[in-house]
C-alpha cells in the first residue's frame, strides 16, 4: 500500500502547477518581444494554469515520479512559435527555450530570498506562527524550481535543453540531433524507470541548492 500524504500531495501539484505555468509563459513572452506574437495570440502571455496544462507532462508524469520517488518534474503544454516571424530562426529559438529554465532559475533565487527574509523561531503558547509553514513553502518551491530548471536543461528534445543545444550546433549537425525528437518521450520514460534521470538531475540540482541556502 502507498503512503501518500494527500495534504503534501496536492500543495506540491500546486507549486508545480504554478511553476509550469511561469515556465511557459516566460517562453511566450519571450517570442512575442523577439517577433512572434504565437503565443501572446493564443493567449499564453498568462499567469492562468487553466492554458498552459499538459495531461501528459504537468499530471501523469508528476505523478508517475511521486509513486517511483523520483524528484517532482513535469512539463507543461508547448509554446507555438512561428519561425518566419524572427529575424533569426535559430538565435532566437534559443533565446526562447532558455527562457522558461530561465524563469525557474529567478523564481528558485525569490524562494531563497523568501527563506533569508522569513525567521522561524518558536511562537508563543496560544499564538499561530504563521511564519513556520510559510518557510515549508517556500523551501519546497525553491527545490520544485530548480528540479524544473535542471530538467528542462537536459539536453534531449523536445526539451528546453534540446532545443538550447540545436542552437549552438552548427547547422548540420544541429539538423541530424534534431532526428531525435520523435524519441524524445520515450528516451526520458526510459531514463525515468532505469534510474538515469536521478543521475543527470541531481548533480547539478545540489549543486544548484547548495549555492542558494
Amino acid at each position: 500500500m502507498l503512503d501518500i500524504n494527500f495534504a503534501q500531495l496536492f500543495i506540491a501539484f500546486l507549486v508545480l502547477v504554478f511553476s509550469l505555468t511561469v515556465h511557459e509563459s516566460a517562453h511566450a513572452w519571450t517570442a512575442d518581444r523577439l517577433g512572434d506574437p504565437t503565443g501572446r495570440i493564443l493567449g499564453r502571455v498568462s499567469l492562468n494554469p487553466v492554458v498552459h496544462v499538459d495531461p501528459v507532462g504537468t499530471i501523469l508524469f508528476p505523478l508517475l515520479a511521486m509513486i517511483t520517488h523520483l524528484p517532482l518534474i513535469g512539463w507543461a503544454k508547448p509554446v507555438p512559435v512561428a519561425p518566419w516571424n524572427l529575424k533569426n530562426y535559430r538565435r532566437d529559438f534559443l533565446f526562447i527555450a532558455a527562457a522558461g529554465p530561465a524563469s525557474n532559475l529567478l523564481l528558485a533565487v525569490g524562494f531563497a530570498l523568501v527563506l533569508r527574509v522569513v525567521t522561524v523561531a518558536p511562537g508563543a503558547i496560544g499564538q499561530v506562527n504563521v511564519q513556520a509553514p510559510l518557510a515549508m513553502l517556500a523551501a519546497f518551491a525553491l527545490q520544485v524550481n530548480l528540479l524544473l530548471a535542471v530538467f528542462n536543461m537536459i539536453p534531449i528534445p523536445p526539451l528546453d535543453g534540446g532545443s538550447v543545444l540545436a542552437g549552438l550546433l552548427p547547422s548540420r549537425m544541429a539538423k541530424s540531433f534534431d532526428t531525435l525528437r520523435p524519441y524524445g518521450f520515450l528516451l526520458l520514460y526510459v531514463l525515468m524507470f532505469t534510474g538515469g534521470l536521478t543521475y543527470l538531475v541531481l548533480p547539478p540540482y545540489q549543486l544548484l541548492l547548495s549555492w542558494l541556502h
